[in-house]
């Protein structure tokens, strides 16, 4: 009797402590483990020969997955061209990243025809990109569909850097995600780069008498208008993180802390309690220790953003191309 009850108590516990490899939305780590054994690797070393020729590359293929995510769900949509399509819509100009996925896709077809989406491509690179990076790595959970619908018109929902914390809040709560997601995915800004255009109005004219933005420090003010002059274009670019602008860590949440945020939306997140609170325990003192934390959060938030309205089973289709349908 005894040995019968230690057994049913092993078998629970091994239950409970071991991973399920089902994840959100019904995707599945491993998905491709048996249809296309070699879709992980080959997405990999693709990334890793664009990144070897231009580390930037990275901070754009995340964004573009984060932008991918937020109109229709995590399913390629992204990806396709033409007139009205979600790439035109004005968020989306300046995207990058493309021609890695491309890439990506064509070796994949080639290998494993009709089977590996260009969704999940994408999900993959933006993974790849993160570790390349010195950020850290996780496992995907894939089985995306590629959508059949890309317009333009849906992308209004896409975070602004104009926006106000508590807009952020709602867009993020809107696809699932919490404050914690949001303070934790804005960390991707630990790495890429934006135009003077989209922030240098915090720098001449932010209040109606033409002062700068309060919340900037002086040292940031300074820097920032030395490297975006008040009578150029616009097109000058500038690293989001001044510090450490080629690797995936803390530094952008320190820079937040003491007034350095690029975006407005970034330096926003110190000025709200909730936000202010998250970014100070990634920002803190003990840079591995936090560093560690970040990594761990990180990973938990991309899978879950990962996770938003994916098709899956039946649902879409697996694109050929994926700048367009089939």
């Amino acid at each position: 009797m005894e040995i019968t009850l230690l057994i049913i108590i092993s078998i629970s516990l091994s239950l409970i402590l071991t991973p399920v490899a089902k994840s959100q939305g019904g995707l599945q780590s491993g998905f491709y483990s048996s249809t296309c054994p070699k879709a992980e690797a080959t997405v990999r070393s693709t990334v890793e020969t664009h990144f070897k020729n231009d580390p930037t590359v990275a901070a754009g293929i995340l964004r573009l997955h984060f932008h991918d995510c937020f109109v229709e769900g995590c399913d390629g949509s992204i990806l396709i061209k033409g007139g009205s399509a979600e790439i035109n819509a004005l968020p989306n100009l300046g995207l990058r990243g493309f021609e890695v996925i491309d890439d990506a896709k064509t070796q994949l077809e080639a290998l494993c025809p009709g089977v590996v989406s260009c969704a999940d491509i994408l999900a993959l690179a933006a993974r790849d990109s993160v570790d390349l990076s010195d950020g850290p790595n996780w496992a995907v959970p894939t089985g995306r569909r590629d959508g059949r619908v890309s317009l333009s018109s849906k992308a209004s929902n896409l975070p602004s850097p104009l926006d106000s914390v508590d807009t952020q809040r709602q867009k993020f709560a809107d696809k699932g995600l919490d404050d914690r997601d949001l303070v934790t995915l804005a960390g991707a800004h630990t790495i890429g780069q934006t135009d003077c255009r989209f922030f240098r109005y915090r720098l001449y004219n932010f209040t109606t008498t033409g002062n700068s933005d309060p919340s900037l420090s002086q040292s940031a003010l300074t820097n920032f208008q030395t490297l975006c002059p008040k009578s150029t274009s616009g097109t000058e670019r500038v690293a989001l993180d001044k510090d450490s602008p080629m690797k995936f860590d803390v530094s952008y949440f320190k820079n937040v802390r003491d007034g350095n945020g690029v975006l407005e939306s970034d330096q926003r997140l110190w000025g709200d309690p909730a936000t202010r609170g998250i970014v100070q325990n990634y920002a803190g003192s003990i840079r591995g220790l936090l560093g560690l934390r970040f990594d761990f959060e990180f990973k938990k938030s991309m899978i879950k953003m990962s996770s938003i309205e994916v098709k899956t089973g039946a649902q879409g289709e697996i694109r050929k191309i994926c700048s367009r349908f089939n």
